[in-house]
């Protein structure tokens, strides 16, 4: 496949920092779980970073000591919880926003509890504290399906609407469920964004379809340990 990487590297997925209860999707991790992670990470000799800094060592050469640590769907305990503790550890990271959504809730959920989403000022917060904003479309639809003009909505005018708030690049897109086609991640591509990431079902050694891991409120460190080695015995990678 033209374009195929050698190794992948590896990348972290989470959702909401936050209450943990009545979670049928099981997108949270609560604090005190998350604190344990982020110290996971660092007792590995690790440094969790954004895709961003994690794609730009990946060309130059090697990833070694990096984890990238990535947040979908842009909810505002993002900024209220998940940001204290990355910053306590010296970490940054990439979160995920669905631009047309700002300041309203997870409507697409709809057998999970309603949880607010970053508003306007909160995302331009995040970014001034050194987080990388990334797009998650516009409006959460599904996009390994879509026509055309879905496409060109979700993947350009969102990330006109967050480089305007931002001002700056956004560089990352994630597609909304994990889910992406041929289809979308070319239009992904031909979008301009740098880089684009999935779930690892749905993931490929493509810079517009990159695998991550699932991380939940269920993982402690042996459950990290083996996620980790499952990456390396997949993806390749630095350790």
């Amino acid at each position: 496949m033209p374009g195929e990487l050698t190794t992948v590297p590896f990348v972290l997925m989470y959702h909401s920092v936050g209450r943990t209860d009545a979670d049928p999707y099981r997108i949270a991790v609560s604090p005190s779980r998350f604190e344990a992670q982020l110290d996971w990470v660092a007792r590995h000799g690790r440094r969790g970073c954004s895709m961003r800094e994690l794609l730009d060592a990946l060309d130059g050469g090697s990833t070694t000591g990096l984890v990238g640590l990535t947040f979908d769907d842009g909810y505002a305990d993002f900024t209220t919880r998940a940001c204290p503790a990355l910053r306590r550890h010296g970490f940054t990271a990439t979160v995920f926003v669905v631009a047309g959504r700002l300041g309203g809730h997870n409507d697409w959920d709809r057998q999970g509890p309603r949880r607010p989403l970053m508003t306007a000022d909160q995302v331009r917060h995040a970014a001034g504290q050194g987080i990388e904003i990334g797009s998650h479309g516009l409006c959460h639809r599904r996009l390994s399906t879509a026509g055309a003009d879905v496409l060109t909505e979700e993947l350009e005018r969102s990330r006109e609407i967050l480089e305007a708030l931002v001002n700056r690049r956004v560089r990352g897109f994630c597609y909304p469920y994990g889910e992406l086609s041929d289809t979308c991640a070319t239009a992904a591509e031909a979008s301009g964004y740098d880089y684009a990431v999935a779930t690892w079902g749905m993931a490929r050694r493509d810079r517009h379809a990159l695998p991550r891991t699932y991380v939940g409120e269920r993982d402690r460190a042996s459950r990290l340990l083996a996620k980790q080695i499952r990456h390396r015995l997949t993806w390749g990678g630095s350790r």
